[in-house]
């Protein structure tokens, strides 16, 4: 297959690790690093997936499955974020915070199993949006080789569909935290919640989509394209959504958009 410029770049970036540990979250832009990685280093490189409360059940199911199918050595390791009362208290710096906390996992990891460097799928349109997480991730020298290498996001979908990876149309994804107001503390039993409400509507045929968490109330974010299956199964929903604790349960008229509790800062 004959590489653009800038693919050829990301190619010789990881070429130029002597051996790599790629973050891994079972997105299209975690796999597709895992996979290069693979294919440049082989046994030189490996992935790890960091499981907590904040990543849904299937999430780890999926993240499962896709490695197998990549054919990429993936690890499943506990990251201890609830333990920690800095990211307990959900201020602005959260993501800092979190990052920080998995940052070292990731390092001890990539230690205990003689990597010299550890990787993630940071790309330049995360740049666009508000992430003091890769902040923390560069600050603790976790390397992205898709930022040295100029590649966005729409990129990282053309390559990995190019290469046929099964998740190149994947949705994005994000931590359930990350449906809590800032300054609302984090609980297990809040993100549970969540979970359990996205996966109710992803059932229902729901591609992407936000639950976010204010008090008990439900702030529903999908595409407009979906507000129709919403509210033709409004009864089912509120059923399901009351039953997990939710009071009162809303479809948001600006519809699904990435880092909506973002929009307070």
């Amino acid at each position: 297959m004959t590489r653009k410029p800038g693919e050829r770049v990301l190619w010789d970036i990881i070429r130029g690790y002597d051996s790599l540990l790629v973050s891994y979250s079972g997105g299209v832009d975690s796999t597709l690093l895992a996979v290069i990685a693979g294919d440049v280093l082989g046994t030189n490189s490996r992935a790890v997936f960091l499981d907590s409360p904040l990543v849904p059940r299937a999430a780890v199911s999926d993240a499962k499955k896709t490695a197998g199918d990549c054919g990429i050595m993936l690890d499943i390791v506990k990251a201890p974020v609830l333990v920690q009362p800095e990211f307990i208290a959900n201020r602005t710096d959260r993501c800092y915070t979190c990052k920080k906390i998995l940052a070292e996992v990731l390092l001890d990891h990539a230690s205990s199993h003689g990597l010299a460097r550890v990787a993630d799928g940071a790309n330049i349109s995360d740049l666009e949006e508000h992430r003091p997480g890769l902040t923390a991730s560069t600050e603790a020298g976790i390397v992205h080789p898709f930022i040295e290498a100029g590649i966005a996001k729409k990129d990282i979908r053309r390559i990995a569909r190019d290469l046929s990876l099964p998740v190149w149309q994947k949705p994005s994804a994000a931590c359930l935290a990350s449906r809590i107001p800032y300054g609302d503390t984090i609980t297990a039993q809040k993100l549970l919640m969540i979970e359990k409400a996205e996966a109710f509507l992803a059932c229902r045929g729901i591609g992407q989509l936000r639950v976010r968490l204010h008090g008990t109330t439900a702030r529903i974010e999908v595409h407009k394209e979906d507000w129709g299956t919403v509210l033709e199964q409004h009864e089912q929903i509120a059923k399901k959504f009351r039953s997990l604790g939710f009071t009162y349960i809303t479809l948001d008229l600006e519809g699904y958009r990435s880092g909506s509790m973002d929009e307070i800062l």
